[in-house]
């Protein structure tokens, strides 16, 4: 999966960290999908204020909205290193509007109508750098995004794929970069290579120093067990309910109806002058 990042088309982001560098990756991708590689130095003149015409007149975005003014019809790969400093240089709007327009160049034939080929923009973000505004704007645009870690020294990536109508992918694959950035998949750190904690060290009972207890004694268990408590119906309230013993005395009620009541069975509302 690592390796057909770039056939996928669209937007994909290398979220790195401090501790988990993602440019060795960057250049893996970019060497295993270049034939043609154009380059763009904007960290050395930026604003191209030394005159030499080596970088485009609108800068950073000015090299990207030429992209979408080209005339070859092939595919093409977008590195972009990184977009962490475009962001910190330029409107969170702005740069969203012009690599959504990038990365959707193939959807927008030109002018004679012949198709035009995928555009894949490849970016690397430094997570750390940013707040979740400015990510959350970037990941609502990414079609895939690529998550850097890893545990004792084996690198990861956990690639989350986005695609219209289909369901969410989301795999982790672990990798390594060769000295010649040829990019060598692998197979994840075995259970039994992963830290565990040290024997020698007792476990600590998080119910060691509670204000109270958490167990029951068997005395106390069996007194539990013999308890009926009021609301449940035993058998025996209910024998007693439906077969009173006859040396128990059963009660009558009395009733002797006065001058007021109403005895009349065909007529009960009389008395309401309705």
């Amino acid at each position: 999966m690592l390796d057909s990042l770039l056939a996928l088309g669209g937007l994909v982001l290398l979220r790195d960290s401090v501790e988990w560098e993602g440019r060795s990756l960057l250049k893996a991708l970019v060497k295993k999908s270049a034939l043609w590689l154009v380059y763009h130095d904007f960290f050395r003149d930026p604003l191209n204020w030394s005159k030499t015409g080596e970088a485009l007149p609108g800068g950073p975005l000015g090299a990207l909205r030429a992209m979408c003014n080209r005339t070859d019809l092939g595919p093409v790969t977008i590195a972009l290193d990184s977009l962490s400093w475009l962001l910190l240089h330029l409107p969170c709007t702005t740069l969203c509007q012009t690599l959504h327009t990038v990365s959707h160049q193939d959807s927008c034939p030109p002018g004679d109508g012949s198709p035009v080929g995928k555009v894949h923009v490849l970016g690397l973000l430094h997570e750390e750098l940013h707040g979740p505004g400015p990510m959350g704007a970037l990941s609502s645009l990414a079609q895939t995004e690529v998550t850097l870690g890893g545990i004792m020294g084996q690198a990861s990536a956990r690639i989350l794929c986005r695609r219209p109508r289909q369901r969410p992918t989301d795999q982790t694959q672990w990798f390594s970069i060769l000295p010649d950035f040829s990019l060598d998949l692998q197979e994840g750190p075995s259970i039994e290579s992963q830290p565990h904690s040290d024997p020698h060290i007792p476990p600590v009972d998080p119910t060691a120093h509670l204000t109270f207890n958490l167990h029951l004694s068997k005395k106390e268990r069996e007194a539990r067990d013999n308890l009926t408590l009021p609301f449940q119906f035993s058998s025996e309230k209910q024998e007693a309910l439906l077969r009173p013993r006859p040396s128990q005395a059963t009660s009558h009620i009395f009733y002797e109806p006065d001058a007021y009541d109403d005895l009349d069975q065909e007529d009960p509302d009389d008395d309401l002058d309705i």
